[in-house]
Parts: structure tokens; C-alpha cells; sequence
């Protein structure tokens, strides 16, 4: 039997929690204002910032401070977030192929 590789495992545990993908998927076009997410995004303000501190702290996500009036806060993917671009997309093609269409109604009702 193979045994899982630690790097892996930590891996999925950071793009398998829940809704992680979809602010990944977000940010692929570069960067976003917390509020132009939270409206793309069926998801609490709450569980947002605290998946966007999770990103951060991993290095996945950059917060850009911008000293404006008033403070202009961007979100965007680093290098190492970045580099999920083709396992992303990977997915997307996954689920384009194989997940029935009457699933997708039930995520986008949320």
C-alpha cells in the first residue's frame, strides 16, 4: 500500500476546506476588493475574511494596502497561489466533463 505523502495531505487540506476553490477561482483574474468578492461569492463576510486570513497566512494570498482616502484593500494571489492556476483549471475542466449540470443549479442557489 502507498503511503500518503505529508506534503500532499497538508495540500488538500488547505484547498479542500469549504469554499476555498471558488475564492482561488476568484482571485484568478487578479485583484479584488473584499466587498467585489463577497458579492461574486455566495458566502458570509465572516467566513471570507476568515478563509482570506487562512490564504494569507499560508502565503497562497497577498492583502495590498493601498494609502488612499479612503484605505483601498486589494486581495490577490502571490507566487505560490499563483501556481494553482493550472490545478484549478484542471478542475474546472473536471467538473465541465463529469458533473451532472443539475448540480451546479444547486451550488449557484446558495
Amino acid at each position: 500500500m502507498t503511503e500518503l505523502c505529508p506534503r500532499f495531505e497538508g495540500a488538500m487540506e488547505i484547498i479542500s476546506k469549504r469554499w476555498v476553490g471558488l475564492i482561488l477561482f476568484e482571485l484568478l483574474d487578479g485583484a479584488k476588493r473584499f466587498s467585489e468578492m463577497e458579492s461574486d461569492l455566495p458566502i458570509s463576510g465572516r467566513l471570507l475574511s476568515d478563509r482570506l486570513k487562512m490564504l494569507e497566512k499560508e502565503g497562497i494570498v497577498e492583502r495590498n494596502i493601498y494609502s488612499e482616502f479612503p484605505v483601498r484593500i486589494e486581495y490577490s494571489l502571490s507566487k505560490k497561489g499563483k501556481a494553482l492556476k493550472p490545478v484549478i483549471q484542471e478542475i474546472q475542466n473536471w467538473a465541465n466533463e463529469w458533473m451532472p449540470f443539475e448540480n451546479t443549479e444547486k451550488t449557484n442557489a446558495r
